[in-house]
């Protein structure tokens, strides 16, 4: 059971082979076996066996789809009513929101049970996960390794098989990242396809939900009953329903893959470019070709996203004052005193970092030199991956310069963390779908990625061209040892 995937299990629930509440049972005792990889904050057994139970019922009547039954956990930046939500912050300890997340609703209504809710660093900022206030998560393919940030635990959780899902979200990278550094796959879709209502903001203008899974096909599963349009979010993008599994046995024969040849230069680490290439010759031999692109304009991608994200973060995390809900300081002299205290105990350094950074870029006399400057490259750089899809159908490279690294080798410097996002911001910023799939190992035996992106709402290409992948590898199946 412990490597099936999210679409065997369904058809083994479908076939009435396993209960719900077996498996829901199952999932509970390897989170209690492996605590020590400190990957969730609130587990309530009670809450995961009653919906189990209610799948099973479900089942029963004939009323049941692909996902009922199936478990899943979700990462804490999504509000729960059910269990604490947090963000991974002393902001937020023991908060319980009094509504579900879109997203968590969603897959709710298509009967998937909740196991409980993830770690992530701190409001979702960090390319470590070295950041929350609860503690740093250990890698389950090398324990001397962080999972990388900021959903690197719904990656983790994925990998050590302590879920078969995870719900994550990524602002500049933050899916593919941990996916690539714990060997699973993740997806972020197109910016306005998953509704942000109900996600802890960090940079809403970059902010998406999307998914961790050992495979391309159960993301595409969980997409059909995750993604659309929600009218409660103002970013939602208003578009017909779709099935993400249609293009999955698609045939890739003159696929164009557009290899950018800014990807493959100086700081990347050989191994992860031995890797991808290996993974490239992999699609030509399905039948691919593989077209040399360019995107000068990427190396921009890290300064811009360093003052559009702290400039949102910090208009966004100014509702954390201690006055309507979440942390509040004990003693204080009067309401500007409360508020300097509540943010100063309730915040990690991190977010206080971003925070800074993000009301200097946004005061008189820097808005223009900064921030609009930023907007404006920021299109520039969107508009050159419209220009690079007119002569590629998908664009391919590595996802990170490295495997993943060592707890506390980038603590001491925060611009070295934040330059392992070099390949996955510039996507973030034009709001295109970008996923990890594993395609090796590097140093040390970790995990290495490769990072696939698409136009604008082609999700259902890009799982497509995944899935072809993953029928002719194993990478994808690989168990870490100690997690079989």
């Amino acid at each position: 059971m412990v490597g099936q995937s999210v679409a065997e299990l369904g058809r083994a629930l479908a076939a009435r082979q396993v209960s719900a509440v077996e498996l829901a049972r199952h999932y509970l005792a390897r989170i209690e076996q492996h605590r020590g990889l400190n990957a969730y904050l609130d587990v309530r057994p009670e809450i995961t066996l009653a919906q189990a139970q209610a799948a099973d019922a479900r089942i029963a009547r004939g009323e049941a789809g692909p996902l009922t039954g199936v478990p899943i956990a979700h990462k804490d930046i999504f509000v729960t009513r059910d269990f604490a939500s947090t963000a991974g912050s002393r902001m937020l300890k023991g908060y319980m929101s009094p509504f579900d997340a879109t997203v968590v609703e969603r897959l709710a209504a298509a009967g998937m049970v909740t196991l409980g809710k993830l770690n992530c660093d701190e409001f979702a900022m960090g390319s470590s996960n070295d950041t929350s206030f609860y503690g740093n998560v250990l890698n389950p393919c090398d324990r001397t390794a962080l999972p990388g940030g900021s959903s690197g635990v719904s990656a983790a959780a994925v990998a050590a098989r302590i879920a078969p899902a995870a719900s994550a979200t990524d602002t500049g990278g933050s899916i593919r990242e941990p996916a690539a550094f714990s060997g699973v796959t993740g997806i972020k879709p197109t910016y306005g396809r998953a509704s942000r209502w109900g996600m802890i903001a960090f940079a809403s203008s970059l902010d998406q939900a999307g998914i961790m899974t050992t495979s391309a096909e159960d993301a595409a599963l969980i997409f059909n009953a995750m993604l659309g349009f929600d009218p409660r979010d103002s970013t939602s993008v208003d578009r017909p329903g779709e099935d993400y599994t249609r293009e999955l046995d698609g045939d890739l024969e003159g696929l164009r893959i557009g290899v950018p040849g800014e990807f493959f230069g100086a700081g990347l680490a050989p191994e992860v470019e031995q890797a991808v290439r290996a993974a490239l010759e992999t699609y030509v031999k399905l039948g691919a070709r593989l077209v040399d692109i360019s995107l000068p304009n990427a190396r921009l991608g890290i300064p811009v996203y360093y003052v559009i994200a702290p400039a949102e973060c910090s208009s966004n995390l100014s509702r954390f004052d201690g006055v309507r809900y979440g942390h509040r300081a004990r003693q204080y002299r009067d309401l500007t005193d409360m508020m300097k205290k509540t943010r100063a105990e309730g915040f990690g350094p991190e977010p206080k970092r971003r925070i800074l950074i993000g009301t200097y870029v946004l005061s008189h006399g820097y808005y223009d030199a900064y921030y609009l400057k930023a907007q404006q490259v920021r299109r520039l750089i969107a508009d050159e991956f419209q220009q690079a899809f007119r002569q590629c159908d998908v664009i391919a490279g590595p996802v990170t310069t490295g495997v993943a690294f060592d707890f506390g080798e980038k603590a001491a410097d925060p611009v070295s963390m934040y330059l392992s996002d070099l390949y996955t911001i510039p996507g973030s910023l034009a709001g295109i779908p970008g996923m990890s799939i594993p395609c090796g190992f590097g140093a040390k035996g970790r995990p290495v990625g490769l990072q696939l992106m698409a136009n604008y709402f082609e999700e259902a290409k890009l799982l497509g061209v995944a899935h072809r992948y993953q029928q002719s590898t194993d990478w994808h199946l690989r168990v870490p040892p100690g997690f079989e």
